[in-house]
């Protein structure tokens, strides 16, 4: 199910899957530390971000989609809860770029295959889930899909 993944989703998993189990953890750790700032008309205003809830740690998202159809996911998260960093840095930088009908065909379950589910726990990968789940939301909202 996860095999049409769009190009940079899909290096990403290899990237993690290429890994030992206990690097895997490092790696998304390294993930938390890409998260892209917010665009300047978003910093200052939480009420235009979604809170997921999902999320043990106050994870807040924002998707874009142009007049082309064109994806742009921006993500906070804080800087002491850095597995939900990595998580949301990850889908941030896997999405945008993407067209809407693309982002709309990332299969639910890519959080899980991304070989994390032995280091990372239940409750942080529902998270991922969470934020993947509500950002194909609001590229169904937002676009004529």
């Amino acid at each position: 199910m996860t095999d049409a993944l769009p190009e940079r989703l899909a290096e990403i998993r290899e990237e993690f899957l290429e890994l030992p189990e206990p690097d895997r953890l490092q790696l998304l750790l390294e993930y938390s530390y890409e998260l892209p700032a917010l665009p300047a008309e978003y910093e200052g205003h939480p009420e235009l971000a979604e809170r997921v809830v999902e999320c043990q740690s106050p994870v807040y998202i924002i998707v874009d989609v142009d007049d082309e159809g064109t994806v742009a996911m921006h993500a906070t998260a804080p800087a002491e809860a850095p597995t939900t960093r990595g998580f949301a840095s990850i889908l941030a930088q896997g999405l945008t770029g993407l067209t809407a009908d693309e982002v709309l065909a990332v299969p639910g379950d890519y959080p899980q295959t991304l070989g994390l589910t032995r280091v990372v726990s239940p409750l942080r990968i529902s998270g991922m889930t969470g934020m993947l789940l509500r950002a194909q939301r609001q590229v169904r909202a937002k676009s004529a899909i």
